[in-house]
Formats: structure tokens, C-alpha cells, sequence
């Protein structure tokens, strides 16, 4: 599941350029940015907006303890300003730090109790920290304002759906994607649902979502899954090379690609191909060494199956199905 926290994304930073016609400008990079807001600082060490301005470009290049260090300044300057604690909250968040996170919203909200981004933040935090109950509790807050408000009914739907309660989550869901049909994660989440009880309505939801945001590969490979678990082989081994034409480092699909080759078409080589892509994407990954062994053991090959499961055990040494597949080969343990 993506964030639903907003994220502050990387941009340009534009100054108008000295001695250049009127409304042209010049962009900056964020490190230029910041080097000529420090210098500003040197001059004015208690101008608060200064601070502030150079913590936005910290988070954007991702410098938190910087630009919490920044806020914190600029909240000793001005401790009214509730776009430097919102932000704060925000940076604290990003270091993982819940507990902080929580009180700079409380003092938003002691600045301005209405202030539903502050209820909106503190609901999104209890989600990540799994406290369901406090989350509903916060996105019904919001809602009673804003019912059509996409974070909050989103993330309801998402703590209905860990829940187990799949019934509310696929309601709140359709109607996000109602009011937004272009919000691709709600699609998949929709079709997540779907998949898991075999209902072919997952593939639609997972198309549109496919449709919406076409290079996201864990859509694909949920699609993929759903396909292969359902015994559409033809249609899964073409969701895999989709996956593969977009990240062609993407080791789940290789190996899936095999295990399909391996154990519904019985082609070894093949399936020995696609395990060994697999295996140059990530050389811990025990799964494929396992089935690569299984396809050499198929192909009489006891030398290279007794490698792979001994490779699978080196990085999991109870891992069962390698230890079954050497008993297989008469090479226990």
C-alpha cells in the first residue's frame, strides 16, 4: 500500500533572474536554493520564514533531522505559524518518530481545533501505527466535515479491509472511486479484495487501475497473481512479460515466469532460464534456487539440483522444501 501521508515531491525552485526582462525567469536547483536561504539566515538569524523556507527544501531532498532542526527554529521565532508545525509533524514522521509527530498536531490543534489537516494527519498516523480504533475515530471526524474527503475514506476503507471487515471497506472503496475515478490505488485495492475471494470482478478493477497508472507494476502483478491462481496461464505469463517490459529487474516476475514453465508446462530448460534471471536479480532468493533445483532434478541432473538446495539452505537452513529436495536426491543432510 502506497502512503496516503502527503509527500512533499522534489520540484524546481524558481527565483527571478537579475537583469533579465520582466516575468523571465532562471531555475534553481534545491542545493542553490538552499545556499542562497543560508545566506540570507547568516543576515537575518531571526527571520522564521527563512527557516521555514529552507526546512521545505530539506524534506524535498529528503535532509529531515535538517529540516526538523530548521522548524524547530522557526518555532522558537513564531510559535503561532501553523504551517511550521504541520510540517514539522510531517518531518518527524518520515524519522519514524510517532510520538512527536502526535504532539506537534496537538499543538496545531491547540492553535486551532477546527483544523481537520491536523485531525486528517493524526487519523494517517494511527493508521501506519495500527491503531485502528483512533484512526476510524479520526477519519469520521473528518468525514462529518467533509464527506467526500479522499484521504479519509480511503483509509477507513483500508483499516475496514485489515480488519477483515471487507464488506464496509469494498462500500467506502466504490465510493471513492466514484467521487474519483481516476484514483487508481482505489481500483486495486478494490480488486485486492476481489482476488482474494476468486471473483473475476478483481480482474476489471485491476485493469482500470492498470488503466489509470499503466507503469505501476505491483497493479500488474497482482493481476498476474490473480491469473495464475485462477489457472490463466496465458494470461499471466503475458501480465509477467508486461511487468518485465516496464522493471526488467523485477525477480518475482522472473521467477513466477518459471515456476509456470516449470510446473504447468513442464518445460525445465525454460524454467531453469527464467530462475537464473531470477537469481541475478537477487542472489538470496531462496525460492528460486529451490525450483531451479527442482527443474535440474526433473532433468536428471543431481549435481546442479544438490547445489541449489544446498545454496537455498546456506541463507535459510530450515527452509523445508530444500531439505525435502535433497532427501529426493538421496543427499540428506
Amino acid at each position: 500500500m502506497k502512503k496516503i501521508l502527503p509527500i512533499l515531491l522534489s520540484v524546481v525552485i524558481i527565483f527571478s533572474a537579475c537583469g533579465e526582462k520582466k516575468g523571465q525567469q532562471e531555475k534553481m536547483t534545491n542545493q542553490q536554493a538552499i545556499e542562497i536561504i543560508t545566506a540570507k539566515i547568516n543576515k537575518n538569524e531571526k527571520d522564521h520564514k527563512l527557516y521555514y523556507d529552507r526546512a521545505r527544501l530539506y524534506m524535498q531532498e529528503k535532509r529531515v533531522n535538517d529540516a526538523i532542526a530548521d522548524l524547530n527554529k522557526a518555532i522558537q521565532l513564531k510559535d503561532n505559524e501553523i504551517d511550521y508545525h504541520l510540517l514539522l509533524a510531517d518531518a518527524y514522521f518520515a524519522n519514524g518518530d510517532v510520538e512527536h509527530s502526535y504532539s506537534t498536531l496537538d499543538r496545531v490543534l491547540e492553535l486551532d481545533p477546527e483544523n481537520q489537516e491536523a485531525v486528517l494527519k493524526q487519523g494517517e498516523i494511527a493508521y501506519y501505527s495500527k491503531d485502528y480504533d483512533r484512526a476510524i475515530d479520526n477519519m469520521s471526524k473528518v468525514t462529518a466535515k467533509d464527506p467526500t474527503n479522499r484521504t479519509a475514506l480511503s483509509i477507513k476503507a483500508f483499516v475496514y479491509k485489515e480488519k477483515g471487515d471487507t464488506a464496509n471497506a469494498i462500500v467506502l472503496l466504490r465510493k471513492v472511486c466514484d467521487l474519483y475515478p481516476d484514483y487508481a490505488i482505489a481500483f486495486d485495492e478494490l480488486g485486492v479484495i476481489y482476488s482474494a475471494h476468486r471473483d473475476p470482478l478483481a480482474i476489471e478493477y485491476f485493469k482500470t487501475a492498470i488503466r489509470l497508472d499503466p507503469t505501476n507494476t505491483n497493479t500488474i502483478y497482482n493481476l498476474a497473481m490473480f491469473y495464475q491462481e485462477t489457472n490463466q496461464m496465458d494470461a499471466a505469463e503475458e501480465a509477467y512479460k508486461q511487468i518485465l517490459d516496464l522493471d526488467s529487474d523485477n525477480k518475482h516476475a522472473w521467477h513466477n515466469r518459471g515456476y509456470i514453465e516449470l510446473f504447468t508446462y513442464g518445460d525445465t530448460d525454460k524454467a531453469i532460464e527464467y530462475f537464473t534471471r531470477a537469481l541475478q536479480c537477487d542472489s538470496l532468493f531462496v525460492e528460486a534456487y529451490v525450483n531451479r533445483g527442482c527443474a535440474y532434478e526433473l532433468n536428471g541432473d543431481r549435481v546442479n539440483a544438490e547445489h541449489d538446495f544446498r545454496s537455498a539452505l546456506a541463507h535459510s537452513p530450515a527452509y523445508q522444501p530444500a531439505i525435502d529436495g535433497l532427501h529426493r536426491i538421496g543427499k540428506a543432510q
